[in-house]
């Protein structure tokens, strides 16, 4: 498994139907994968709020 800084972790996430439901419309809208949406998400929230590391 690959130790550096580009190595992708996975994790189990557990959520609500009503949420993923309207997850995954938000996601078909904007053309992108249930996963590739919570990336997207993330990375705007860590960028918003200034926590987003400068190599990113």
């Amino acid at each position: 498994m690959e130790k550096g800084k580009d190595a992708v972790k996975s994790f189990v996430l557990r959520i609500d139907a009503p949420t993923m439901e309207a997850l995954e419309r938000w996601a078909a809208d904007e053309f992108r994968s249930i996963n590739g949406q919570l990336q997207w998400i993330i990375n705007e929230a860590l960028r918003k709020s200034g926590r987003k590391p400068k190599s990113q």
